[in-house]
Parts: structure tokens; C-alpha cells; sequence
């Protein structure tokens, strides 16, 4: 299912963003990637067709993930339908309430979830709006 999908990853951290890829691409997703939101809207705006955001809290430069989701999902954005994953060990519970409240689809605390269940999770999502 998931062959021409795109996955949008933005994560700071080389070496897992490196593994987030591998697995990804595994699973059979195309993955583009950024380690800061500068990077993630520069991405979009290239008009690279973005099915998916996989999005971590804390990024390279002065904005964070809850910048880029507050970005995404105004009213007037033209991607606030693409669904956005949270993973992230490092969001106060504050934090957590406001990704939700801005509408990403859901959010996982990194260390409490392997990569295979998080993109198990991006699949039944996905799978859903194509029905």
C-alpha cells in the first residue's frame, strides 16, 4: 500500500532520521526529509506532494515542531489536510495538548514505541483516506 506514498521527515537528530528513512523505505515509502521547519516548508513549498508528516518537537534553529504544526494547520494553509505524526520524547504534557488541539492525527513518545508500530500506525492511516 504504501508505493508512492510520501513521507515528510523532520527530525534533528542524523542518526535516527537516518534510521527513520531506512525503515521507511523498507516498508516501501518514499521518504523526503528536513531537520528544521525552515527545511520542511521549503520541501512543501517545492510542491513535493506530501501524503504524511512524521515530526519531531525539537529541530535545528530557533522553531520547533508546535511552530511548524501551528503553521500547517491555519485555516487558509494549503496543507493542513496532510496528517502529521508526533514522535517525540521531549514535548511537556502542555505541549502534548496543544499538538492535539492544533489537529495532528496522533502522538507518540519515542521511547515508548518502536518504528514498525509508529509506521503500522501511518499505514491504517493512510489506508483510511483512501476509502
Amino acid at each position: 500500500m504504501p508505493e508512492n506514498k510520501v513521507v515528510l521527515v523532520v527530525e534533528d537528530e542524523q542518526p535516527l532520521l537516518s534510521a527513520i528513512k531506512i525503515k521507511l523505505e523498507k516498508t516501501g515509502f518514499q521518504v523526503v526529509s528536513s531537520r528544521s521547519v525552515e527545511g520542511a516548508l521549503n520541501i512543501l513549498e517545492d510542491k513535493v506532494k506530501v501524503d504524511i508528516i512524521w515530526l519531531d518537537h525539537y529541530l535545528i534553529g530557533k522553531e520547533n515542531g508546535l511552530d511548524l504544526v501551528a503553521k500547517l494547520k491555519k485555516s487558509d494553509s494549503k496543507w493542513k489536510h496532510i496528517p502529521i505524526f508526533v514522535v517525540s520524547n521531549t514535548a511537556s504534557a502542555d505541549k502534548v495538548q496543544s499538538y492535539i488541539h492544533f489537529g495532528i492525527e496522533k502522538y507518540f513518545t519515542k521511547s515508548d514505541y518502536r518504528l514498525d508500530e509508529i509506521i503500522a500506525d501511518i499505514e491504517v492511516c493512510l489506508n483510511k483516506k483512501v476509502e
